[in-house]
C-alpha cells in the first residue's frame, strides 16, 4: 500500500521537482501552497506524512504544525527553512516537528530523512524462525499460534527478533526493555528468557530459537 504525504510548499521551483521525485520514490503525494489548506488537508486528509515550508502563506508551517500535531499527535511532520533561520527551525521542533532540513537542501537528504520517519511511525513486522511480531499492534505469533506475553516479555522479543543473528547483551537487554539506570539483578532477565522459550515452545535444556551466549548475552537464531 503506498504512503501518502502532504506536501506544503507555495514556492513551486521547489514543490514540483520535490513532488516528482517523491512519486519516483514511490509516495502517493498530495500538494498545497498555503497554511490554510495545509492544516485543513492535515488534519483531515488521513495522510502518512507531512512535508511543511515554514514560510507558508495565510498560516505559517510552524502553525500549521502545532494544530495538526494537536488533532494527530502521532503524525510525522518534517519542515523545510531556510538557512539563514535556524531560530524557525528550533521553534518548528518546539512546536512538535519530528525533524528539519533546511533550504537549499540535498535531494538524496531529505528523501533519506523522509525515509527514516516514515520507518520511526510504522516499525515494520519483524520474523524470523517462524516467529512474527508485530511492534505497533504489540501482537507476537509462532507459526499461526498468537502469543500471549507480558508487556516486558513482548518488549525482549521485539528486541532480540529485531536483532536475530546477533548477539544482545545482557546490558542492552536490561537498558532498551527496563530502564538504563537499572541496578537490580539480571535474574529478571533469565526469568523472562526463560518463559519466552516456554511460550515459544524452545526446549529449555537444548534451545534451538534463543541461544545463551555464555558470558555475554542471547541470541535469536536466523536459521
Amino acid at each position: 500500500m503506498q504512503q501518502r504525504l502532504l506536501l506544503a510548499e507555495d514556492d513551486d521551483g521547489i514543490a514540483d521537482p520535490l513532488e516528482r521525485a517523491l512519486r519516483r520514490e514511490g509516495y502517493d503525494v498530495e500538494v498545497v501552497s498555503d497554511g490554510a489548506a495545509a492544516v485543513e488537508r492535515g488534519i483531515t486528509g488521513e495522510h502518512d506524512m507531512l512535508v511543511l515550508d515554514v514560510g507558508l502563506p495565510i498560516v505559517d508551517g510552524l502553525e500549521v504544525c502545532r494544530r495538526v500535531r494537536a488533532a494527530r499527535p502521532r503524525v510525522p511532520v518534517l519542515i523545510l527553512t531556510a538557512r539563514a533561520e535556524e531560530l524557525d527551525a528550533v521553534q518548528g521542533l518546539d512546536a512538535g516537528a519530528d525533524d528539519y532540513v533546511t533550504k537549499p537542501f540535498r535531494l538524496a537528504e531529505l528523501l533519506a530523512r523522509i525515509r527514516a520517519l516514515m520507518r520511526r511511525a510504522d516499525p515494520p513486522t519483524l520474523s524470523a524462525r517462524g516467529v512474527r511480531v508485530d511492534p505497533t499492534a504489540r501482537r507476537a505469533w509462532r507459526d499461526e499460534a498468537e502469543l500471549d506475553l507480558t508487556p516486558k516479555e513482548f518488549d525482549l522479543l521485539v528486541l532480540l527478533v529485531g536483532e536475530a543473528g546477533r548477539v544482545v547483551t545482557r546490558e542492552r537487554a536490561m537498558s532498551d526493555v527496563w530502564d538504563e539506570n537499572w541496578f537490580g539483578s539480571t535474574k529478571t532477565l533469565d526469568m523472562h528468557v526463560s518463559a519466552l522459550r516456554r511460550k515459544l515452545g524452545d526446549d529449555a535444556n537444548a534451545p534451538e530459537l534463543l541461544t545463551t551466549v555464555r558470558g555475554v548475552g542471547f541470541r535469536f537464531e536466523p536459521s
